[in-house]
């Protein structure tokens, strides 16, 4: 393994933690908007639901492909990628909405969301090399600051729409942003070389399919309902508080960035936590602060009862991601391969999941149709144990 002693592996961490803010930024912003883009081109909650969805399939198709276009090109250059193609997407997008076209708004969205595929699972790559070279955990501090993005990106969202700024030079103004941070931040990415030298040492070791192993894909579950109520209330929290419960559209904006700063502040000291109690107590106490702060905010009467929701809801959403990549890397010989199977079930559940939330809204009401990710969480709930750190007898079980 490449040692730290051969590079120094500290500018590549403040690099990638921006590199994840960033991404943060990006969705969060869309997604806090998502209300004005469905009055703008007069949509229901079920027809933009079908619209978003093309964002999923987008994402759905680039993320498989994302490890072996990172492994060609490296990690920077996948990164780089990905947010090229992500703003072009963008810019379709500026052109849809100023013409109010539908066709081209599932065009911007279907390059929006492949771009964001092939940024995230690169970015989460080099974080896993980070940590290799650290020999230390670090993950859910680059989960923290996508967090942190991602709230900054809300109130960013809350305040355009508040000033009424039409999301045409919104997403001109995020064009800019991101294409500038990400080719001035992916300079100081660790050199190829130590991805190459990883990917050799892990190759040199047969092991099983993990699609095939039972702990890896209970491990996906875990992470599936936790990525599934995270991008659940990224794409529906403002609308449901605008449609549920009267409030304007900032409003919806800023109980949205209630919930990402309750998740980021739980990510950034998840650590210390997870360090005293262990994995599996801090999962249990994450998805039923999650599944309480969910119910709360679909049965709330008041708004302050739906911000209280919020706030359990982000707290308890905030370690199942970052804590299931570190049980999936356990075995640091296998760890790329598990890591590469529980980011894909998370991503495809945090992208995939919501536009099929929006369709039942058109059936139910919104707010209601989000009980559904409690039924989801039930089951990762059962399964929190396959978590637990793995051992030397248990990996000869399983590879």
């Amino acid at each position: 393994m490449t040692g730290p002693e051969e590079f120094n592996p500290r500018p590549a961490l403040i690099a990638t933690m921006v590199i994840f803010a960033v991404n943060g930024l990006a969705i969060a912003s869309w997604a806090a908007r998502i209300p004005t883009v469905a009055r703008v081109l007069e949509l229901s909650t079920g027809e933009m639901g079908a619209v978003l969805l093309t964002m999923a399939v987008g994402s759905v198709i680039a993320l498989p492909m994302a490890g072996s276009v990172a492994f060609r090109i490296g990690t920077a250059n996948t990164v780089r990628l990905g947010a090229g193609i992500s703003a072009v997407g963008a810019l379709i997008l500026t052109l849809a909405l100023a013409s109010g076209s539908v066709p081209l708004t599932v065009l911007g969205l279907f390059f929006f969301g492949g771009g964001i595929g092939l940024w995230d699972v690169s970015q989460n790559v080099e974080g896993a090399a980070i940590e290799r070279a650290l020999q230390r955990s670090v993950m859910s501090k680059f989960h923290a600051a996508f967090s942190a993005g991602a709230f900054l990106g809300a109130l960013l969202g809350a305040g355009l729409s508040g000033l009424n700024i039409a999301m045409q030079w919104h997403l001109l103004g995020l064009v800019a942003v991101v294409l500038f941070t990400i080719f001035s931040g992916t300079r100081y990415f660790l050199p190829d070389s130590a991805h190459q030298q990883a990917a050799a040492e892990r190759s040199s070791i047969p092991t099983k399919n993990p699609w095939l192993e039972p702990r890896t894909l209970l491990i996906g579950l875990v992470v599936l309902g936790a990525a599934l109520t995270e991008g659940a209330a990224t794409d529906w929290m403002a609308k449901a508080t605008v449609d549920g419960l009267g409030a304007s559209e900032s409003i919806g904006a800023l109980v949205f960035a209630i919930f990402i700063a309750s998740m980021t502040a739980v990510r950034f000291f998840g650590g210390g936590l997870i360090d005293r109690w262990g994995r599996v107590p801090v999962l249990y106490a994450s998805l039923g602060s999650s599944l309480a702060g969910l119910v709360a905010f679909v049965l709330a009467p008041t708004l302050w009862i739906a911000v209280l929701g919020a706030l359990l809801w982000g707290a308890g959403a905030a370690l199942g991601f970052p804590t299931g990549m570190s049980a999936a890397a356990d075995d640091p010989v296998r760890a790329a391969k598990r890591v590469s199977v529980v980011s894909t079930i998370g991503y495809v559940a945090f992208i995939a999941g919501p536009p099929a939330i929006g369709f039942l809204g058109d059936q139910l009401t919104l707010r209601t149709a989000l009980l559904v990710i409690g039924v989801v969480m039930l089951l990762s709930l059962l399964v929190v144990p396959a978590a637990r750190p793995l051992k030397k007898a248990d990996e000869s079980q399983i590879g």
